[in-house]
């Protein structure tokens, strides 16, 4: 699906910059259209006359060179994609924040096209909060990235920062033109994140759930062509541009939400990890530390995947997570039947890179007739491709 693509390359200052010159290759080798774009400093680790006889374009990287415009405009209208591998720590921070001081962060800037980015840098820079804000910032305006890699850098250290090998970006390209758009026309619901139920006015029941595998979700879905509606709970975690987001804090909100837009969805995908348990009585005033002992009486939370299976008609899908610590299949399976869920998705907490705050996850789907589907640990990116892929296959969209 790489054949007859426009792309434009953009090539920052990093030692892996020496990997582009792969990249250009096996674009071209696919059938791709490559024109380049390089910043001043990606010139000292790569020759710009090695990537124009691969790419068979000029390679540009001034604004004006010869009394010659380069046209950014133009450029940023003209590609299918732009891909920046690698992406430095610094023309991150510039195009998380608007600056436009060179010709690729111009066509960045004016791209009408997906941009997709590969960052390279070494550990400390890569797990640095700044640099966490930024990535964020870059997803929330709807630009996708291609995850690191862990293993040898630069500096002589072993650690995440690493940029994704030349095959692994043209393996993600191919996806990207190869995604059909399946759930056109349909309509997600999906819940995230955690929520917290008051004690007083500073105190929350609640638990360490990130949001990351739900809004994973939601981004699959949109990419698939569905219209999205996620219902989010507390979190910090950016959201993608293009769905609609309705933040809640608490269990009752969120039932609440679900509950206006489930009659017109499709599909439900329930992944918040919703607090059980409520205070009955949330003081006005910070409870004080008055006695040694305080009692709080709780009572259970609504239970959102149970109510709308109760709602749910035959043209609606439901999709339910189960986050197990023992006997997790058998209890999985009484989940799925007692809520009347379509599928239910196990998560075990036995199992390594699974659980809250991780980047990966590892799953096993059962459906209503008690079949199996079993995933390896990956990126959560990647298991939402597979519950995503898993839902197609038992709905028949």
């Amino acid at each position: 699906m790489i054949k007859g693509k426009k792309i434009i390359l953009g090539i920052t200052g990093s030692i892996a910059a020496y990997k582009a010159a792969l990249i250009v290759r096996l674009l071209i080798k696919a059938g791709a259209e490559v024109k380049v774009i390089m910043t001043t400093s990606a010139s000292n680790f790569i020759a710009p006359l090695t990537l124009s006889t691969l790419s068979k374009n000029q390679v540009l990287s001034e604004l004006s060179e010869n009394e010659t415009w380069a046209n950014h405009v133009a450029l940023g209208r003209w590609a299918d994609i732009m891909l920046l591998a690698p992406l430095s720590c610094n023309t991150l921070a510039k195009m998380a924040n608007g600056i436009c001081d060179n010709l690729l962060l111009a066509v960045y800037l004016s791209a009408t096209c997906p941009v997709v980015v590969a960052p390279a840098m070494d550990e400390d820079m890569w797990i640095h909060q700044s640099t966490k804000q930024n990535i964020n910032k870059l997803l929330s305006f709807g630009n996708h990235l291609i995850p690191v890699n862990n293993g040898e850098l630069a500096s002589g250290l072993s650690g995440q920062g690493r940029m994704a090998e030349p095959e692994e970006i043209i393996a993600w390209l191919e996806k990207f033109f190869l995604c059909k758009q399946e759930l056109i026309g349909k309509r997600v619901l999906i819940t995230a994140g955690p929520t917290h139920e008051q004690i007083d006015p500073v105190r929350f029941i609640g638990n360490h759930s990130t949001g990351k595998m739900g809004i994973a979700l939601a981004k699959e879905c949109m990419a698939r062509g569905a219209s999205v509606s996620l219902v989010l709970g507390p979190t910090a975690e950016a959201v993608p541009a293009g769905m609609e987001v309705i933040r809640v804090t608490s269990a009752r909100e969120m039932l609440d939400a679900c509950l206006t837009i489930f009659p017109q969805t499709d599909i439900a995908i329930m992944c918040a990890a919703v607090a059980d348990f409520s205070p009955v009585t949330a003081s006005a005033q910070k409870i004080k530390k008055l006695n040694d002992n305080i009692t709080i009486e709780l009572t259970q939370t609504p239970d959102i995947l149970k109510t709308l299976g109760g709602l749910k008609n035959d043209g609606q899908f439901l999709v339910g997570f189960a986050l197990e610590t023992d006997n997790e299949k058998e209890h999985a399976l009484q989940k799925l039947r007692k809520k009347n869920a379509d599928l239910i998705i196990l998560n075990s907490l036995r199992d390594q890179g699974a659980g809250f705050g991780k980047e990966t996850n590892k799953i096993t789907i059962f459906d209503q007739g008690e079949n199996e589907y079993k995933f390896e640990t990956k990126l959560k990116s990647a298991v939402a491709t597979d519950i995503v892929n898993t839902i197609l296959k038992v709905y028949h969209v």
